[in-house]
């Protein structure tokens, strides 16, 4: 091997900025400021505020004047907002390794994992527009859709107590073709492709992660031996013990205090969770007291749509509930994770990240509608360029340093990149769990993360100052989340089709019911008469008083209404046990539970061979990784041998030799 590879020609150039700036860090933090045991380190000046911030500096700005095609490039940070950070490149991929040169291999990560999860959306959005699609070409064939247009002589019974009147079931036209659009026989495989497509997604990005941990050099790293929180320092200080590694003391916490700490934070998060959980509670008691109230209201409109109004007036309170929740939330998960006692930073962040996942995931999966957008840091950093501009007039922008010009950009998250990770995964998790009810998911989760990757590149390179650049091999936490939301998609698809779709009732009218029953059949010739077979009758005079409809129906027919339909399978008022549940609901319950067995277990048996079939590491990857282990210690060997033989010359020439030398 050639001893000049290691010769370092240009000691500027030789470490990337990204490398100069961790080692800059890494003397800052282990100096010593002041004599004493614990004045030590730039976050210690940071926490008593000597110092106000600590930052990496941006390498200049990122416009010119001049045109990067024929001028080039000014800087990294002018390359990477022309070549990444445009809106004019967003069909373009990612200059993964100067973010990674640039920003370090922690958030190079983040966007190879983003633009990676993206480009797996592709195939699911695909499929999921032509189911979607399929559902409008067969709309005109569907048979339910057709009855429940056609059945204008069916009368429905009011939908709350007193006030709500009756109507017809043709009333629900609409809702029944747009149901057909989400609700066809196309949805029951795609729920399937979708519990597969996250499982391969996951396995390729191990594939995809391997590949770029060896171009980065990261195979062989090992996390640093970090240092503990001066948090934990302080609280167990007077409690020491040898660290085996190091052969130090350093502080202690007993395992009893460590367990009834995490005791009380896991009783905590499910406290939260149960107030989550509360609110929907509230929200839906809401909507069944309010439908009654709206409709007796004097004002036509309001009592014409009532159901409108309840609605309505549910999403606001819901949404001022979710709101409220997400702050409160941050403050209890900091509460929570402190009171742990972390001892390092990243048990600290995993901690953190955990709490908020579940709260964060709970929240936002309780209800159909979450309106949030933010324009925090945006409008905070106009803010402060108009105070800069007020203060010192425009004729000094020029003339501002550029650690002054960076100060003035507002900081990364104090939670690194959880909050980029987070909107990812939920919506991840929007992605499979709840793609048997909307097939398009996929679709607007594509269209999302393709701003997403410029908007945050843009963030990244124009709006916050330059994060420090930090090592790491994965994605952390994270990808475990990722594999327990594809584990908790399989169960809510299969629950979402069995119990809420009308896949299995159909199904099961189909085969048993039906015209075609016992023929093996399950056209849509084999739906005639379903609706009618899905709903009973019931007696209006068998309402209680107190529920009992203003209306007598009169204005259908002239005459009072005798009897109207619900959609349940029960035995009519007249039989022997009226309103008892007729041998047709058994069927459809046991087909439901039948159904959610059967698809758990096939779906999990293809995704564990799925990952058994797909390995870690390509071949192409695994064969140069032998390589060079084979070529280091084929050096090894050389290199012993040569030393060998030297020593043998040496003793044969000072007249030492002995028996039994090799080689």
């Amino acid at each position: 091997m050639c001893v000049c590879s290691f010769i370092i020609h240009n000691k500027d150039t030789f470490f990337n900025n990204a490398t100069r700036s961790r080692i800059v860090h890494h003397i800052l933090q282990r100096i010593k400021y002041e004599e004493g045991k614990n004045k030590i380190g730039l976050n210690r000046l940071l926490t008593n505020g000597s110092y106000e911030a600590a930052f990496p500096l941006h390498e200049g700005s990122y416009r010119s004047k001049n045109s990067i095609r024929t001028h080039g490039a000014e800087n990294h940070r002018h390359l990477l907002y022309e070549c990444w950070a445009s809106w004019g490149v967003w069909y373009k991929y990612q200059p993964l390794d100067l973010v990674r040169r640039y920003f370090g291999e922690k958030i190079g990560l983040y966007f190879a994992w983003l633009g990676w999860y993206t480009g797996m959306l592709f195939p699911a959005a695909f499929i999921g527009l032509f189911v979607f699609l399929y559902g409008v070409m067969t709309l005109d064939h569907c048979q339910v859709s057709k009855e429940v247009c056609q059945a204008t002589d069916i009368i429905m019974c009011p939908v709350c107590d007193k006030y709500c009147p009756f109507m017809k079931l043709s009333d629900s036209c609409v809702y029944a073709k747009v149901t057909h659009l989400f609700d066809n026989g196309a949805t029951v495989f795609f729920a399937v492709f979708m519990a597969v497509w996250a499982t391969v997604f996951l396995e390729f990005w191990k594939r995809r992660r391997a590949v770029i941990a060896y171009d980065w050099d990261l195979i062989d790293w090992e996390e640093e031996e970090e240092e503990i929180r001066p948090q934990f320092e302080a609280k167990y200080s007077k409690k020491e013990r040898m660290n085996p590694i190091s052969g130090k003391p350093e502080p202690y916490q007993a395992f009893a205090d460590k367990c009834s700490r995490l005791i009380v934070s896991a009783s905590g998060i499910f406290f939260m969770i149960c107030v989550v959980i509360a609110a929907v509670f509230g929200i839906v008691i809401y909507r069944v007291v309010t439908v009654s109230t709206f409709a007796a209201f004097k004002w036509a409109l309001i009592r014409n749509n009532s159901q409108v109004a309840t609605t309505g007036t549910a999403v606001c309170i819901n949404f001022c509930i979710i709101m409220l929740l997400n702050v409160l939330y941050e403050k209890v998960a900091l509460l929570l994770t402190n009171l742990e006692q972390p001892r390092t930073e990243s048990e600290w962040e995993n901690s953190f990240t955990l709490k908020m996942f579940l709260f964060q995931f709970v929240n936002l999966n309780s209800s159909t509608f979450y309106i949030a957008f933010f324009l925090g840091r945006l409008i905070q950093n106009w803010w402060t360029r108009r105070k800069v501009r007020q203060e010192h007039g425009p004729e000094r922008k020029i003339s501002f340093p550029q650690w002054e010009r960076d100060y003035n950009l507002q900081p990364m998250n104090a939670y690194g990149l959880f909050d980029e990770y987070l909107e990812m995964i939920l919506q991840f998790g929007f992605t499979t769990i709840f793609v048997a009810a909307f097939p398009l998911a996929p679709l607007l989760a594509l269209l999302n993360n393709i701003i997403e990757i410029r908007l945050d590149a843009y963030k990244f390179v124009t709006q916050w100052r330059r994060p420090l650049a930090s090592r790491a091999k994965d994605i952390g936490i994270w990808y475990g989340i990722l594999e327990g939301i594809g584990i908790l998609s399989v169960i809510t698809n299969a629950f979402v089709i069995a119990i809420t779709s009308d896949f299995i009732p159909r199904l099961v009218y189909a085969y048993k019911y039906g015209p075609c029953a016992g023929q093996g059949e399950a056209g849509q010739k084999c739906m005639v008469g379903y609706v009618n077979a899905s709903l009973s009758v019931f007696r209006i005079s068998d309402f209680e008083n107190r529920s009992e409809p203003e209306s007598d129906g009169s204005e259908f027919s002239g005459t009072p209404l005798k009897y109207c339909r619900y959609r349940d399978y029960r035995d009519p008022p007249h039989s022997l046990v009226p309103y008892g549940y007729t041998l047709q609901f058994w069927h459809v319950l046991a087909a439901r539970l039948a159904f959610i067995i059967v698809f758990e277990h096939l779906v999990f048996c293809i995704k564990h061979l799925i990952s058994y079939l797909i390995p870690d590491l390509p071949k192409d990857l695994r064969d140069r990784m032998r390589r060079e282990k084979y070529l280091i210690q084929e050096m090894m060997y050389e290199a012993e041998l040569e030393r060998l033989q030297k020593e043998r010359k040496e003793r044969k020439k000072n007249g030492k030799a002995h028996h039994n030398e090799w080689p």
